[in-house]
């Protein structure tokens, strides 16, 4: 099982001027980090996870690089859309 966080997308396509992707962004970008420098005393760490998770592979770009590694009955299901996805795979062999 895999949950991961992705940036708003269509297929392959990331989606740029959604109302939901432009608040997430924000919040992402400004809230975020600041709550890691008030609760953890570290803002660059959460800056560094905002980052990483807009550079993730979309959804459906994760399941055929999952397909790709030789995993099977690859599937997923979008939680929030554009914003949180679980995928699932299976090893076989």
């Amino acid at each position: 099982m895999c949950l991961e966080f992705t940036p708003a997308v269509t297929g392959f396509t990331p989606v740029v001027d959604t109302a939901l992707d432009g608040v997430y962004r924000a919040y992402s970008f400004n809230v975020i980090p600041r709550i890691g420098q008030l609760v953890a005393g570290d803002a660059e760490s959460y800056q560094y996870l905002v980052e990483s998770i807009r550079k993730f592979p979309a959804p459906d770009a994760l399941a055929s690089m999952m397909r790709e590694a030789g995993m099977e009955q690859v599937s997923y299901k979008a939680l929030v859309p554009g914003v949180v996805a679980v995928h699932s795979g299976f090893r076989l062999d």
